[in-house]
């Protein structure tokens, strides 16, 4: 039984510059926008799969031996992630087993144990496809679950006490981090689609498939296109806020020069 992991470790790779360099060390395929690697350790072909959006899917090392080796791709990365300095901080990674079918045996995923239908890269490459989207799929689900413990606060206060307790510039801040981080996500919505490889090898989309119903893709994106909506709402009510009190500065504002108009005029009487 060996050990299979995958990591997300920046928002894109930078492919082509990657692959010039990978190639010049090993054995390495380009294909759409996906690498694949053989390197040869410990007597054994460990297969690494290098995935455009960020994520990268080992075959055959252990976890350690797969992190030094994703190490040297960092001068590709684009946007790295914070918390993958070190082996102690990979929270946004799968793990697991995976033995080969017989003739007899279908392929499958049950308890986070791959059953491979023959040793050809292709298979691997489809399932690696499925787990590196699941990885980056974790990395939208971490920010905006982050992004709504920072902003829990402000639909509360303003159920409770009727308005929100930060000034215009905190309001135009907040407004601007909760758009950059919605945009963020919905201009990478789109690596969670069936990937455009499997027109090229439409005999492996089936194992792509299998793999996603196991780790719920479908599920978890119509959650997390729930919570952006939730966030678009967010930003909706903010950007009422900030009118309110532009209008009600504006009122006061209107009201102190009504004010001041009448103690003049009265002044004036007065002198009379």
């Amino acid at each position: 039984m060996m050990e299979c992991f995958g990591f997300c470790t920046a928002s894109t790779y930078s492919l082509k510059p990657l692959f010039e360099m990978l190639r010049t060390k090993y054995k390495a395929t380009l294909y759409r926008d996906v690498i694949h690697v053989e390197w040869s350790y410990n007597d054994k072909i460990v297969d690494f799969f290098f995935i455009s959006f960020g994520a990268a899917v080992s075959w055959g090392a252990d976890r350690e031996t797969s992190f030094k080796f994703i190490q040297q791709i960092k001068p590709f990365e684009s946007q790295p992630y914070e918390g993958f300095e070190s082996d102690e901080h990979i929270y946004r990674s799968d793990e697991f087993t995976y033995i080969y079918a017989n003739e007899n045996q279908p392929p499958k995923i049950v308890d986070d144990e791959i059953c491979l239908p023959d040793h050809d890269s292709l298979s691997k490459l489809a399932i690696s496809y499925a787990i590196g989207q699941s990885v980056k799929l974790e990395t939208f689900e971490t920010s905006i679950q982050r992004t709504f413990n920072s902003t829990k606060h402000l639909p509360e206060d303003l159920a409770k006490k009727g308005k929100i307790f930060l000034s215009r510039r905190e309001i135009r801040k907040k407004t601007g981090q909760l758009f950059i981080e919605r945009s963020s996500i919905n201009l990478h919505l789109d690596v969670l689609d069936t990937p455009e490889i499997f027109w090229e090898f439409p005999e492996v989309e089936h194992l792509h498939k299998m793999a996603s119903v196991y780790l719920d893709i479908d599920a978890r994106v119509e959650i997390l296109n729930q919570r952006l909506d939730v966030l678009h709402e967010l930003l909706e009510m903010l950007g009422n806020e900030l009118n309110h009190q532009h209008s009600s500065r504006l009122e006061w504002t209107v009201i102190l020069l009504i004010v001041i108009e009448v103690v003049l005029t009265l002044v004036d009487i007065m002198k009379k």
